[in-house]
């Protein structure tokens, strides 16, 4: 027989694409998930593969010194009993000269970019073919791989979506931004591997860095360092929280990842600037649902910083509510992280699941700015003692606040009431635009003999006092309308629980904030008043924020932090409630105008009125939304926008893929910046 020689080959990139749930990502490459068999054909010249006389074998490879006791590097033989737990390769079919083969890896390989040859032989000739290239992924359909998610519902949501909703505001006032996180957008895959290939790890042990890469927990590790840049490891975000951001994008103006990847890619790996909480997360979130991690944004409310891991916040105020001295303890009004979803065969029976991965740099892992993955179980029973950071978020839920007031001879007296941290923490539902309360993962209901064992077990004892049933109780109050461009009240409400009057001098003060708890200047302050309470009473006592007091203080995040201070005259006791209030951003309305279906044009008409009593300049829209257009579309209006005028413009969309689709606007200014908005469009499948 002569020699078999291979003519020309087909990856079938498209029909794998599709079998493997990887084509939205183009097909230009071959990308398939690991444990499933993928197709391709060789097409021989001169004479077929015959049976018997032809002996084909397959070397796949990853890594730069690919061999098999790293699980970098494989040789296999195609044969008809493939082993599970290896790589093979089975004839499927025969057609004169092309011959369809079925290759598999094991659910256990390494992810990350290959590189295959075929060998065949004939008596005792042999060569061999280069074929090329293609991507190997984890698989949440497989029941072997350790990111296996058993609901199709949520693998769609957390793997294959590449738009949602991150949560923030404050627990008083939750609400969603929309996101684009675009994993399969063009280039995007190539910026993910490229991202493992630079990380430190892999730079000082290229080898055994690739061997690791069939662990989720090892890349979720990886992933959590390099999306910051604090170990000058060439990480993506630069963050800043000072409200100074003129040399670079706002935290609040982003709306994608894809945005952000490509800008980092296109610079040389120079870090973007800037990112806060929720960009890290997204980014992150971005990068896991790529490589195949089922992956999702969750929100924590009055999250609280614990530098000194005391489980205790303690924060100084004097009698006018003023901030006394400043802490490296802070309380975030809302703090976003990553949930990833593996097996932990690396720990005990049990910990399986959703892990906590935090990218915003905070503070160091084993040397390194990254946290996590966590498991949220093991948040949950108070198990500080496993892998990796549990005692950081175990905080960042459950730390107590107390409130010292620093009185004018200096004593400082505890206040009876401490806030409440780690509230509503929130993801967006699985298929529906509204939000999934999961603070039950994290931790037992208040008060319960769950959570009593949970802190006994993490040596926590928690100091935070319960409502009081009886004396005074003080709460803040918002009037309706906290819209940015126009005054409101906020109260001091305070009730008398027992039977007698009771006297007590009520101070309000406002400060602006920032989301991560750093107070700015004073926008409102009244001067102490006394008030006299009957029995089982209530009274209230108003401060007016003026639009024209908080215009220059705000920041970016639109936050006014209200504290209110109570002197009980009779017991001399002291109490304290503070409340954060977010300045409401006008709306952005979108339009959809025609029929929304696929590869056919589709016009959207975005608008917006200015609120303010001063003109806008330098407005910017920008649109996003994978599947719906190419690239980010950027509108610059010419003319300042008047007080109270409406800026309207319409653009033209082309609907590359089907299903639901999310449109994105952000709109920046001088004045009003990080505005959002959205719309849903179902986009018709184009007729056969």
């Amino acid at each position: 027989f002569a020699e078999l020689v291979l003519e020309t080959w087909d990856l079938h990139c498209d029909r794998n694409g599709q079998e493997h749930r990887t084509a939205d990502m183009g097909c230009k490459q071959l990308v398939v998930r690991r444990g499933q068999p993928f197709t391709i054909t060789l097409r021989f010249s001169g004479r077929g593969y015959e049976e018997g006389v032809d002996k084909l074998a397959f070397n796949v490879a990853t890594g730069p010194c690919p061999n098999e006791t790293s699980g970098t590097g494989f040789h296999f033989v195609v044969s008809d009993c493939p082993e599970e737990s290896c790589w093979s390769a089975v004839i499927q079919q025969q057609d004169g000269e092309s011959l369809s083969v079925s290759l598999c890896s094991p659910p256990n390989a390494c992810i990350g970019r290959y590189s295959m040859t075929l060998e065949t032989r004939t008596d005792y000739q042999g060569s061999s073919f280069q074929i090329g290239d293609f991507v190997l992924l984890f698989n949440p359909w497989h029941p072997e791989d350790t990111v296996f998610m058993r609901d199709e519902n949520e693998r769609r949501e957390y793997v294959l979506s590449q738009h949602g909703l991150i949560y923030q505001g404050t627990c008083d006032y939750i609400f969603s931004i929309p996101w684009n996180f675009g994993q399969f957008e063009d280039e995007v895959l190539d910026i993910c591997l490229n991202m493992l290939d630079i990380n430190p790890k892999h730079l000082r042990d290229q080898n055994r860095d690739c061997s690791r890469r069939n662990d989720p927990v090892y890349i979720g590790r990886v992933v959590s360092a390099m999306v910051n840049c604090n170990d000058e490891d060439r990480g993506v975000l630069f963050g800043r929280w000072d409200n100074r951001y003129e040399d670079g994008m706002s935290p609040m103006a982003w709306i994608g990842s894809v945005d952000i990847l490509k800008r980092w890619k296109k610079f040389g790996c120079q870090p973007v600037k800037y990112g806060q909480c929720w960009v890290f997360a997204a980014v992150a979130c971005t990068v896991m649902r790529c490589l195949g991690v089922p992956s999702r944004v969750v929100t924590n409310y009055n999250s609280a910083h614990d530098t000194n891991a005391n489980l205790t916040i303690d924060r100084y105020i004097n009698e006018k509510g003023e901030q006394e001295r400043s802490s490296w303890d802070k309380i975030w009004n809302f703090h976003c992280w990553v949930e990833s979803w593996m097996a932990r065969p690396d720990l005990a029976a049990g910990y399986d699941g959703w892990q906590a991965l935090d990218p915003t740099p905070q503070e160091k892992s084993e040397g390194v700015y990254c946290c996590g993955p966590a498991p949220v179980k093991a948040i949950k029973e108070g198990d500080i003692q496993l892998k990796y950071d549990i005692p950081f978020i175990f905080a960042e839920v459950n730390a107590d606040v107390v409130y010292w007031v620093v009185q004018g001879d200096g004593m400082e007296k505890q206040s009876i009431r401490s806030s409440d941290v780690g509230k509503y923490i929130s993801t967006k539902s699985v298929g529906r635009d509204s939000r999934e309360d999961i603070t039950h993962n994290y931790k037992y209901p208040e008060g319960s003999e769950e959570e009593r064992a949970v802190f006994e077990k993490a040596e926590h004892q928690k100091k935070s006092i319960g409502e009081e049933d009886e004396g005074l109780h003080l709460r803040i109050k918002v009037s309706e309308g906290a819209n940015k461009g126009s005054d409101f009240d906020v109260f001091a409400v305070v009730n008398n629980n027992t039977d007698e009057e009771r006297v007590c001098r009520v101070t309000l003060c406002a400060r602006a904030t920032s989301h991560n708890g750093t107070v700015g200047p004073q926008c409102g302050l009244t001067d102490p008043v006394d008030i006299d309470i009957e029995p089982r009473a209530e009274k209230r006592v108003p401060l007016r924020i003026l639009y024209e007091e908080y215009r220059d203080k705000l920041t970016q995040d639109n936050l006014i932090k209200v504290v209110a201070l109570v002197n009980d005259h009779q017991t001399g006791d002291i109490l304290v409630a503070v409340r954060d209030i977010y300045v409401e951003n006008p709306k952005i309305k979108i339009r959809i105008l025609g029929e929304p279906m696929q590869n056919r044009k589709l016009v959207a008409e975005i608008s917006l009125v200015n609120p303010l009593t001063v003109p806008l300049n330098g407005c910017v829209f920008v649109v996003e939304g994978t599947g719906l257009t190419d690239s980010h579309f950027v509108k610059e209006l010419e003319e300042p926008l008047e007080p109270q005028a409406e800026a309207k413009f319409r653009m033209d969309l082309m609907p590359r893929l089907s299903g639901l689709q999310k449109l994105m606007v952000d709109f920046e200014s001088d004045q009003l910046t990080g505005v959002k908005g959205y719309r849903n469009v179902i986009i018709a499948p184009q007729p056969m």
